[in-house]
């Protein structure tokens, strides 16, 4: 009997059609004599929903009392999918981040977790229960209720597998695995049979949605395999796990279609230091176009981060100039600075293409490309085939 946590996301459970096709399928693999933990995410755009209503009352809402907010999405995904399981003759049970005992920091909004107790699901899959767990959310010591931000969920089931030392975990999206790009964006992106936690971590960092950064980062903390899959067939998907770094290579294309640009003129170096340490301390790593030492300090970030930049600059007392007309290109491989003229040939495709690139970046495992937002797919399209050369 093995023991399987299956994720699935807002868009696998956004309305009563596709609830009861997950539902069937977590019935069939209870069936065949797993034991099953199911991660849910809130449906379709409830989420943003929530945000709206809470922005409608509140310009500024205390992070404590939009945790209490938003926690309400993921209650009603995963007591809609009991109710789906139960009507189809399938004994399950679902539970709340705190219900669980899904121990985090005090860090409301972006908490990170600290332990789970696995007592309770135990207890619940010995009695012969699928139990499904709200994602996205926990319970500080105080009892206080924490969410952990951006693709919680993904971090709720690395979590959870970890604890429970899960022969599987899978995560369910609505694409059938890792592509060397969007297969909506590029029509020939090949679909990836597995990828190492180094290169998903970078893929993941550099816009791609198919996993979010933490739970991957946790995954390879904790060496747990990750099943990309999708929900709305049964095709093989991509895993992902430890792998040796081959010779140099490349692994595939993403954009962060929602990039900021900030130049800040004037700036010391110590005040540009202050701003970079406050940044990093929070775990965000710009990427610097101009360096500090000219006068001005330029960087992009994704613009999910804007709210740290802002609050730094408000601290140090700085005026900044922000462009969010941006997108972030990026391939992603390994030993890409051992790939002779790799650069030089994007570069000189971009050119052709007649696509302006503003900034750009090269190192180990990565070549990214800052470029007009209106201008991302078609620079996906132009450098996929050059994706495709240098694979392995």
């Amino acid at each position: 009997m093995s023991l399987i946590v299956q994720k699935f996301g807002g868009s696998s459970v956004r309305d009563i059609q596709r609830l009861f096709h997950v539902a069937q399928r977590i019935r069939r693999d209870q069936q065949q004599g797993h034991q099953i933990v199911v991660v849910v995410s809130a449906q379709g755009k409830t989420t943003d929903g929530l945000i709206e209503k809470a922005l409608e009352i509140c310009e500024s809402p205390s992070k404590r009392e939009m945790d209490m907010l938003l926690s309400t999405g993921e209650l009603m995904s995963i007591s809609l999918l009991a109710m789906a399981l139960q009507q189809l003759g399938c004994p399950a049970v679902s539970l709340a981040g705190w219900q669980v005992g899904i121990h985090t920091d005090g860090s409301h909004q972006n908490a990170r977790i600290l332990r789970v107790d696995t007592r309770k699901i135990h207890q619940l899959l010995d009695e012969g229960k699928v139990v499904i767990v709200a994602g996205f959310q926990g319970v500080t010591e105080n009892g206080e209720i924490t969410t952990l931000g951006r693709g919680g969920s993904d971090t709720t089931a690395v979590a959870l597998a970890a604890a429970l030392k899960a022969d599987r975990c899978q995560i369910f999206t609505d694409v059938e695995g890792v592509y060397t790009a969007d297969p909506r964006i590029v029509e020939e992106a090949v679909k990836l049979q597995e990828i190492s936690y180094q290169d998903m971590l970078e893929m993941a960092a550099m816009g791609a949605k198919v996993l979010h950064y933490r739970s991957v980062e946790l995954a390879k903390q904790e060496q747990v395999c990750l099943e990309v899959l999708s929900s709305l067939n049964e095709a093989p998907g991509t895993l992902v796990r430890s792998l040796r770094d081959s010779s140099p290579s490349l692994r595939g294309l993403t954009a962060d279609q929602t990039t900021l640009y900030y130049v800040i003129p004037h700036i010391t170096l110590e005040d540009a230091g202050r701003l970079m340490t406050d940044l990093y301390r929070q775990e965000i790593r710009p990427d610097l176009a101009e360096q500090p030492a000219a006068g001005q300090l330029c960087f992009a970030i994704s613009s999910h981060q804007r709210s740290a930049v802002t609050e730094g600059l408000k601290r140090l007392r700085l005026g900044a100039l922000l462009d969010e007309n941006y997108a972030k290109v990026t391939i992603v491989g390994n030993g890409l600075t051992a790939i002779p003229q790799l650069k030089q040939e994007c570069d000189s495709a971009l050119q052709e293409a007649e696509i302006p690139c503003r900034s750009s970046w090269l190192g180990e495992r990565r070549l990214s490309f800052l470029l007009p937002r209106n201008q991302a797919q078609k620079a996906m399209q132009i450098l996929h085939p050059i994706v495709l050369r240098h694979r392995t």
